[in-house]
């Protein structure tokens, strides 16, 4: 019999009774976001309308009760990719209450060793991550840094194999450019809410698609579009 049939894949953390039923009433509590954004939609309008231009501070303070995670599905997508390339540092721009950070961190410990390290500018919903973390028995392999991702994911402390870009969209082009030197050959990049912020995210999609930049890259329909990006070149 082949050496790894035999002795078979690690488990999955995903499986844990109390992984699953904390996903699930985060899951749940997410289907409230349909009643929670729209006072939030009413204020981004204003802004437009009255030529505001509030900091990220200040947008972060208005969704700072607003889950907006991925998906399940995405979520065990996530699992699968970083289980997959055998993941052990993984960069999440854009935390929130942790959903998807769980799914992260339960590759990272099922590879074996390793760190997620997420980006959070909401203490509060920063607080409220860790506190899911904990639930999940997963903080020890999360870093969360408080703070814009532009000073806090500057220095992710060694070579990158994944990135879940998932924060300010306007912030996606500025923090890849960032990270890219800290990736190595192969490293994944996901990128979600592609189609739903087509015209914020056009530059940040072409420079993805541009294989000059060292990326190889495609929307797959999960949630409301997820771009997969592959790291081919230093």
């Amino acid at each position: 019999m082949d050496q790894t049939v035999k002795q078979g894949l690690s488990p999955c953390y995903l499986h844990e009774p109390k992984v699953r039923r904390l996903l699930e009433n985060l899951h749940r509590s997410a289907r409230g976001d349909l009643l929670r954004f729209p006072p939030v939609g009413v204020s981004e309008v204003l802004d437009r309308l009255l030529g505001r231009n509030p900091t990220v501070a200040e947008r972060a303070r208005r969704m700072k009760d607003i889950f907006i995670p991925i998906t399940r599905e995405q979520g065990v997508f996530l699992y699968l990719v970083a289980r997959s390339i055998e993941a052990k540092r993984v960069v999440e721009f854009g935390t929130s209450f942790g959903v998807s950070t769980i799914y992260l961190a339960a590759a990272v410990k099922d590879n074996g060793d390793g760190i997620v390290i997420g980006s959070e500018i909401e203490e509060t919903k920063a607080a409220k991550a860790r506190q899911h973390l904990e639930e999940a028995g997963l903080v020890g392999c999360v870093d969360i840094r408080i703070g814009d991702a532009r000073q806090t994911l500057a220095d992710p402390g060694g070579a990158v194999d994944m990135v879940l870009m998932d924060g300010w969209k306007n912030l996606y082009l500025p923090v890849i450019r960032m990270l890219t030197p800290h990736l190595r050959p192969g490293a994944v990049v996901l990128s979600d809410n592609i189609n739903t912020f087509k015209r914020t995210l056009a530059p940040y999609v072409a420079h993805m698609e541009n294989p000059a930049n060292g990326f190889q890259s495609v929307t797959l329909p999960l949630g409301e579009g997820l771009q997969y990006s592959v790291r081919f070149s230093n």
